[in-house]
């Protein structure tokens, strides 16, 4: 199982992504907009749905290339190292991105639930994202991989669904705070660049 200390530090640098708002949650304000609460809830339960089943593929897959070859799942974790870490730098270099909401057409919540599954699925770059993010919490030593996937991947959901769904709820409040916090707005680029080559350095820096 997993040890309170890797658990520690997964929730840590997932609470520091969730700052940094992304297209997931873009699309979680447009929907709030346009349909109300209840459809804003119910993108973010669609988003982290498909989270879920990212986390799934990810998990079957990596486990499987384990239980085949220790050394090729150490070189898949050092390949998400340097992936993550590419991220980062990418991330410091751009510009200011825009904060303007994307342009969507109004729907009913529940389709509005079922539209996001597939959006956040057929997602390349989530699905790139979890192959490198999970493997680098899990050790093998300690027990089942697929198990361990499984928990970081519902830990992950979980605290997206929640996430999303206190934006939905505080998002009047919290529209104002962000407006006055523009340091937050000139510096997202460069927080999410540090935390992900942060991420992917701690693979070259563990103990094993």
């Amino acid at each position: 199982m997993l040890d309170l200390s890797t658990l520690g530090t997964f929730v840590a640098v997932v609470l520091g992504l969730f700052l940094i708002p992304g297209p997931a949650v873009l699309l979680v304000l447009t929907r709030t907009v346009h349909g109300g609460r209840k459809a804003g809830i119910l993108t973010g339960l669609g988003v982290a749905a498909g989270d879920f089943i990212h986390t799934l593929g990810a998990a079957i897959g990596l486990s499987a290339l384990l239980m085949t070859s220790a050394l090729a799942f150490n070189a898949v974790k050092i390949v998400g190292a340097a992936y993550l870490v590419y991220l980062g730098i990418r991330a410091l270099r751009e510009k200011q991105a825009s904060a303007h909401l994307p342009t969507v057409a109004p729907v009913s919540a529940s389709k509005a639930f079922f539209q996001a599954i597939p959006a956040e699925v057929l997602n390349p770059k989530t699905a790139l994202f979890f192959l490198a993010f999970l493997p680098q919490f899990v050790r093998p030593e300690h027990g089942s991989s697929f198990l361990q996937f499984t928990t970081l991947g519902l830990i992950f959901v979980g605290m997206s669904a929640l996430y999303t769904t206190l934006i939905v709820l505080t998002i009047r409040p919290l529209g104002k705070l962000v407006k006055r916090l523009t340091w937050l707005s000139r510096w997202q680029n460069k927080i999410i660049g540090v935390l992900f080559i942060s991420l992917g350095l701690r693979v070259a820096t563990q103990t094993r």
